[in-house]
């Protein structure tokens, strides 16, 4: 079957068109596919086939892309990985995805006993033919692996179908063309870098240019140089950007728009950001295992802040009950996901997988509520609900409370075990450097505004919150803080 976004099928017009730069080269459409073909020789010269999995634990740069479409060259799949692993949790997954290749930055790198290849002898330049690419749609092409957040990573099966469906549906609600030009700074070994940076901008013709770090001077020095259409990033990016000084500028005149997903953002800094930088910020929310995107807010129509938007397209998203059934705006529940951008299941897993979509919707695990309009508000985690006394509190109710005082920056609420209550709920905040705050008057806030149940017992102010390898606030080791501190009171 032949799949659009793939570059042996690009219109022949787009040959000479820019396709993908780093901060080392820049290839034209022609250029990458003629990098494809010679590294896809080059894996199955090493037995790489219909059915492998090629590892690929590379920093940001244009061969760790080479790599993931040569194995789909060759009917492979992919699984990237976080390039600041240790050695213990890149053999995890490496082993478990049964990886046959690894190419690497560093042929000293641990693969798990599994053949390496480094990144510089990777080929350039083919020598001899190929047959011609037969990618199978229902085929897995990328294996994710989740961040382990409630045990050991699972590897989320991507198929072509999925990807390809997800490219269309984010080209089609951003309204991408030909020449638009993407500007990524997320990490690679994450689905939001793959399937929104790249494969949307390469579907619609586009070209993209490739950061190997973020450092918020040097991105928007970039904006200037390069000249982008669009990007996409994380809450946590955008509040770098915002803290910059006032004499700190550049011109963002380019930028159509920017995407802010992977954790919510605050009122304070959606609108501070736009009136700082001018162009519109589009939340939207997803999860890997649905290929990234589910809903966002629409780049020509209302968008409203405090929501994550409306459903992408050719998706239906929903909230389900308690008791299985769908119910209607207004009334809260877990959010479960239907499209061809839904994940085949969980590599190996097939409990995970029964319990994730054994009914025919993806259960996402979240708590949200649609407005009249189909705009999306999402309430918490169910796995992130405290209990207090038999109460249930929903912590993002009170991280919304805080996140509205102009001086928080990053805020998560947890919950702490309590010898009577069984938990309570404290807070974490980092700060604006411009704006103090105490924790005094941030209780004081929250008591304004929620029962006296939801106001945290405690809140601490720390430099910055813990981040998860794909710029997530990391609440589980929020939790493991909290209990030790108790565990340090009771003197375990």
């Amino acid at each position: 079957m032949s799949l659009p976004y793939l570059p042996w099928n690009r219109p022949a017009a787009w040959g000479v068109n820019p396709c993908l730069r780093d901060d080392r080269e820049e290839l034209s459409y022609d250029q990458f596919a003629q990098r494809v073909d010679a590294a896809a020789e080059q894996f199955a010269e090493l037995g790489i086939g219909a059915g492998s999995v090629v590892a690929i634990m590379l920093p940001n740069r244009i061969e760790l892309l080479t790599a993931i479409v040569a194995a789909w060259r060759i009917g492979a799949a992919a699984t990237p990985i976080n390039p600041m692993f240790t050695a213990t949790e890149a053999e995890y997954q490496i082993a478990d995805a049964d990886a046959a290749l690894v190419v690497v930055s560093d042929a000293a790198v641990a693969t798990a006993g599994r053949p390496s290849l480094a990144v510089d002898d990777l080929r350039t330049a083919r020598s001899g033919e190929l047959p011609p690419p037969a990618t199978d749609a229902s085929a897995v092409a990328l294996l994710i692996y989740t961040s382990g957040s409630t045990g050991k990573p699972k590897g989320v099966m991507l198929s072509h179908e999925n990807i390809a469906a997800m490219a269309s549906m984010m080209d089609e609600s951003l309204q991408l063309r030909s020449d638009d030009h993407c500007l990524l700074v997320l990490p690679l070994f994450h689905v939001n870098a793959i399937s929104v940076s790249f494969l949307a901008t390469m579907l619609a013709g586009g070209q993209l240019s490739i950061l190997s770090r973020f450092h918020p001077v040097e991105f928007l020095q970039a904006i200037d140089k390069l000249r982008p259409t669009y990007f996409s990033a994380v809450p946590t990016i955008y509040m770098h950007l915002l803290a910059l000084p006032p004499e700190v500028t550049a011109d963002t005149s380019s930028i159509r728009f920017a995407i802010c997903g992977a954790a919510p953002a605050s009122e304070e800094l959606l609108r501070g950001f736009e009136e700082r930088y001018g162009f519109p910020l589009l939340e939207g929310y997803g999860l890997t295992e649905c290929t990234c995107a589910a809903t966002a807010n629409p780049l020509a129509g209302p968008r409203k802040i405090g929501t994550v938007g409306i459903a992408l397209p050719r998706q239906t998203v929903a909230i389900m009950g308690a008791d299985g059934a769908l119910v209607p705006a207004g009334e809260r529940g877990e959010v479960v996901i239907k499209g061809d951008n839904v994940m085949q299941g969980y590599l190996n897993r097939p409990d995970a997988t029964a319990d994730a979509l054994g009914d025919g919707w993806l259960h996402t695990g979240d708590v949200g509520i649609f407005d009249e309009d189909g705009y999306l508000r999402l309430v918490d985690r169910i796995k992130d609900m405290i209990i207090r006394g038999g109460e249930n509190i929903y912590p993002k109710e009170i991280e919304t409370v805080l996140a509205h005082d102009s001086a928080v920056m990053e805020v998560a609420v947890v919950g702490r075990p309590h010898p009577v209550y069984g938990e309570v709920p404290v807070g974490y905040v980092a700060l604006h450097p411009e704006r103090p705050a105490t924790a005094d008057d941030l209780r004081t806030a929250c008591a304004e505004h929620l029962t006296k149940i939801k106001v945290p017992v405690e809140i601490t102010i720390l430099d910055s919150l813990p981040k998860n390898p794909v710029g997530k606030i990391d609440k589980p080791a929020l939790r493991v803080r909290a209990a030790s501190a108790v565990s340090a009171v009771v003197g375990d």
